[in-house]
């Protein structure tokens, strides 16, 4: 079982930025590798939201229309980590994040259902 951690969500104005992270537990450390990664989003009365993710191993990235070319996912799998940059933040980015693992070779799913395991999420809060 893999258990991801997301920290780094705050209040920020329109047009900043924020850098979320997801991090695996520490017991987790040695399969942490084997698992794309997803990040998702989700705003009060709206549905859960793909923003993007990214492969186990290559570093494959990919993203939804909505935050392509200003939000940037990587990966550090030595530190167990993975980053979503967010960059030009919009109102409409108001949400909470939550990144999730899913046990798939090649480009992250972008169906939340086909992921295993769900950090708590974060919040982010873009102010006008």
């Amino acid at each position: 079982q893999v258990q991801l951690v997301e920290s780094g969500g705050g209040l920020v104005q329109a047009g900043g930025s924020l850098r979320l992270s997801c991090a695996a537990s520490e017991r987790t450390f040695s399969i942490f590798s084997r698992y794309a990664v997803g990040w998702f989003r989700q705003a009060p009365g709206k549905e859960r939201e793909f923003v993007g993710g990214i492969s186990r191993t290559t570093g494959s990235t990919v993203y939804a229309d909505s935050v392509k070319g200003r939000f940037t996912i990587s990966r550090d799998n030595a530190k167990k980590s993975v980053y979503l940059e967010m960059n030009s933040l919009k109102p409409e980015d108001t949400a909470v994040y939550s990144c999730a693992a899913a046990a798939v070779v090649g480009v992250p799913p972008r169906t939340f259902s086909e992921y295993l395991y769900w950090g708590q999420g974060t919040q982010v809060t873009v102010s006008s």
